[in-house]
């Protein structure tokens, strides 16, 4: 059996993310999917539109078969990071036999090539990083234009680095290089709307950003919580729009970081700057100006905007936000050796094929592969469980006892993910496994 892996978020799941699942399944003539799935919370330091277990029942719903967990820490990550806590995932599994990932520019050649440079980290390129970062530009600029002269010196012309999805396929690249895996590559160019384009050109497609805003009312459609959703209609598969109208209906959504105001701000004013900046990615002075604007900004939003500075991007400041909202330390995130990759597999969902692939998994995945979970299976799932406690807190209608609803879910699976909500009983299951190697 022939089996592709994705790294995706959807957020929500929309058309083009279907179109990019059947093209990756038809190109590579796989005959299952994987796909590695952040969780609650985003790349980008923002809370996801809906849960998790929504988001993995809309995947099984257009005909992945197995869904997993990308861990917090990777998934609220660099795009470095995030890529390889993905593939890392994906390559110790060991039943994906290539990845497939959409880029602005449709081309594998020069991406795979400065892959192959970066993955020594050769001097010269270490060193043009350091003079971008001195003259106070931020990261990901400075990452480009180091890569791009890379490149030049190779007889390469300007490449599209400021490109979201190049950057992040490049990062899968990279990560696949550093692992020695053995899972082949493949890209698929973008098409119709570009990853954070706002406003809609096409009648089909329309991009994760564009639709979020029309949700969320600031779009022309303008959509309210709540309200009908056929707006979305031609945008959206069929069960992305049933399952979004089921959780706003139910009152787990819509989520946006305002849901966090409060136990976010509080975090901010409790401490001290100084205990401020022993959180993830926190640094700089940054802590001094976050500490005085929590005293005086009305809504994350105008935290962030008052906070914003050319050094520090608006998706770094989101994931320091995220890194104290869930009380993320770098001592925490040492403790972890995200450096190693991803550590073990969260199942959450699969269907009649995803179950084949987890019947093979117990002989040859290198990490646990979990589908009950308990506390101290490992600190970086220590870190997903809080992290589900946090998001479903602020949801705007709680269930019955929310503290421990991660512990009693099983994986939703594709002939029964309407009744798979249901809590069902607690303990941990972890499929038998090698130990992985670094």
């Amino acid at each position: 059996m022939k089996t592709v892996g994705l790294v995706v978020e959807y957020n929500p799941l929309h058309n083009g993310h279907l179109y990019h699942f059947q093209e990756a399944k038809r190109v590579t003539g796989a005959d299952a999917c994987v796909i590695v799935m952040s969780g609650n919370f985003l790349q980008r330091g923002e809370p996801a539109l809906v849960s998790k277990w929504a988001r993995a029942e809309m995947a099984l719903a257009v005909g992945v078969d197995l869904v997993l967990e990308l861990p917090v820490p990777f998934a609220t990550a660099t795009a470095e990071l995030f890529a390889h806590g993905a593939i890392s995932l994906l390559d110790r599994l060991g039943v994906v036999d290539c990845i497939c990932f959409g880029s602005e520019s449709g081309e594998l050649v020069w991406l795979d090539r400065l892959a192959t440079l970066l993955a020594t980290e050769p001097a010269a390129f270490s060193a043009a990083l350091k003079d971008g970062l001195s003259t106070g530009m931020a990261y990901p600029t400075a990452y480009a234009q180091a890569a791009t002269r890379l490149m030049q010196a190779e007889g390469y012309g300007e490449l599209a680095l400021d490109q979201p999805n190049n950057i992040l396929g490049l990062n899968y690249l990279l990560s696949l290089k550093r692992l020695q895996s053995d899972m082949q590559a493949v890209t698929i160019k973008r098409q119709k709307a570009g990853y954070h384009q706002e406003t809609i050109t096409d009648a089909q497609i329309a991009s994760a950003t564009a639709i979020r805003k029309m949700i969320f009312g600031k779009g022309k459609m303008n959509i309210a919580q709540g309200a009908d959703l056929s707006a979305l209609s031609a945008y959206l598969p069929p069960s992305t729009v049933d399952i979004l109208i089921r959780e706003f209906a139910s009152g787990h959504g819509p989520m946006s970081w305002e849901r966090f105001v409060h136990p976010l701000f509080h975090r901010l004013l409790l401490q001290s700057p100084a205990q401020l900046a022993e959180y993830l990615e926190v640094g700089e002075g940054i802590e001094h100006r976050l500490k005085q604007t929590a005293k005086t900004a009305q809504s994350v939003e105008q935290l962030l905007k008052q906070v914003k500075t050319r050094r520090f991007t608006w998706n770094r400041l989101q994931r320091m936000l995220l890194a104290i909202l869930l009380d993320v330390r770098k001592t925490d995130a040492a403790q972890m050796h995200l450096k190693n990759g991803a550590a073990y597999a969260r199942v959450l969902g699969f269907s009649e094929q995803g179950q084949k692939l987890l019947r093979l998994a117990k002989a040859k995945a290198r990490i646990p592969v979990y589908t009950k979970v308990v506390d101290g299976l490992h600190p970086m799932l220590d870190v997903d469980l809080s992290a589900a406690a946090v998001y479903r807190l602020a949801q705007p209608k709680q269930g019955d006892d929310p503290f421990r609803e991660e512990y009693r879910r099983s994986p939703l699976a594709r002939s029964s993910t309407a009744s798979s909500h249901d809590a069902q009983t607690s303990g941990a299951t972890a499929l038998a496994a090698k130990p992985a190697s670094n």
